[in-house]
């Protein structure tokens, strides 16, 4: 589903390298967890998977499209969650979602059905004919997570998306998460949060400085070290702070 051959960028204003070499496979039915220190790369990696920003190089396929080729049709195959609420806030949660099915071409039925699901699910239904700005972060996150998944696409792509969640709605986004997984989808999701990602993920990815540190299970990652947490294995990994890139 998303496969990373080499792939590197550097910001040419300060010469700084944020990612260097990345080669990264992940496949169907995988829920893949992301992690670093700031700044080691990981929006910037999801940019590129993104098709926000272009790789200086390296080759990216998403979902059978290789991104330099085919973006926009990678892009309908991607649902994308930003890690910041930057919305359009004069319009109401509902006219919100209405443009997104608009630019994904979803059928009537299909956002209809959607829309309710997932309003009911995050209990907005009360909140969605009121305007965005009237609403608080993790109404805002809720509405992010229905806006890009409303065409129901293959890949979940999501950065930092428990930000702002209360316990009960980041519950239930990660049983979507898993139920995307287990119907053959892909989910990739970078999180601060180790303890989820050490719940959560069937495979880990750990970045520093623009470099994979470190890939696998969570058995994978601890080589031997019987009993040892994510959060041990992050800090060994990354001892050196992976705040440049």
């Amino acid at each position: 589903m998303i496969d990373l051959q080499n792939v590197s960028k550097t910001y040419h204003k300060n010469q700084v390298k944020a990612l260097d070499g990345l080669t990264l496979h992940v496949g169907s039915g995988e829920l893949f967890g992301f992690i670093g220190p700031n700044g080691a790369g990981k929006t910037t990696a999801i940019k590129l998977m993104t098709g926000i920003l272009k790789p200086d190089g390296g080759e990216i396929t998403m979902a059978g499209h290789r991104m330099d080729q085919d973006r926009l049709s990678a892009q309908r195959l991607i649902g994308f969650v930003p890690d910041g609420n930057d919305l359009y806030d004069r319009l109401t949660g509902m006219e919100y979602l209405n443009f997104m099915a608009d630019i994904y071409q979803v059928s009537p039925q299909q956002r209809k059905a959607h829309i309710e699901k997932y309003l009911s699910l995050f209990t907005l239904e009360d909140a969605v004919n009121s305007q965005i700005r009237s609403y608080s972060k993790g109404m805002k996150q809720k509405l992010m997570v229905i806006g890009a998944l409303i065409h129901n696409p293959p890949v979940w792509i999501l950065d930092e998306p428990l930000s702002g969640l209360d316990p009960r709605a980041a519950h239930l986004l990660k049983e979507e998460m898993k139920n995307h997984c287990a119907a053959g989808n892909t989910v990739f999701f970078s999180t601060h949060v180790l303890e989820v990602a050490e719940k959560l993920c069937t495979r880990i990815g750990v970045i520093s400085h623009g470099q994979l540190r470190a890939l696998g299970t969570l058995d994978e990652l601890r080589s031997g070290e019987v009993g040892a947490s994510l959060e041990d294995l992050f800090l060994e990994l990354t001892d050196d702070g992976g705040e440049t890139a």
